[in-house]
C-alpha cells in the first residue's frame, strides 16, 4: 500500500513539474521575443540618431567653409582697395 501511495505522489510531483516547466518555457519565449523587439527598436533609433548627427555635422562644415570663403573674399577686397 505504501508503495502505491509513494508512486502516486512521485507521479503527481512529476506532472506538477512538467506543467510548471511548460509555463516557464512559454514565459521565457515571450520575454525573448520582447527583448528582440526592443533591440530592433533601439537599433533603428540609434541609426536615425547617427544619420541626424552626420547631417548636422555636414551642414556645420558647409557653413564654416562658406563663412571662411566670405571672410577671405572680404579681406582680399579690403586689402586691394587699401593698396590702391
Amino acid at each position: 500500500m505504501r508503495k502505491i501511495i509513494l508512486a502516486a505522489a512521485i507521479a503527481g510531483a512529476a506532472l506538477s513539474l512538467a506543467a510548471c516547466s511548460e509555463k516557464t518555457e512559454d514565459a521565457t519565449s515571450e520575454a525573448a521575443d520582447s527583448a528582440a523587439a526592443d533591440a530592433a527598436a533601439n537599433a533603428d533609433a540609434a541609426g536615425a540618431a547617427v544619420t541626424d548627427a552626420t547631417t548636422d555635422a555636414a551642414d556645420a562644415t558647409s557653413a564654416a567653409v562658406v563663412g571662411d570663403t566670405a571672410a577671405t573674399t572680404t579681406e582680399t577686397t579690403t586689402a586691394t582697395t587699401t593698396a590702391q
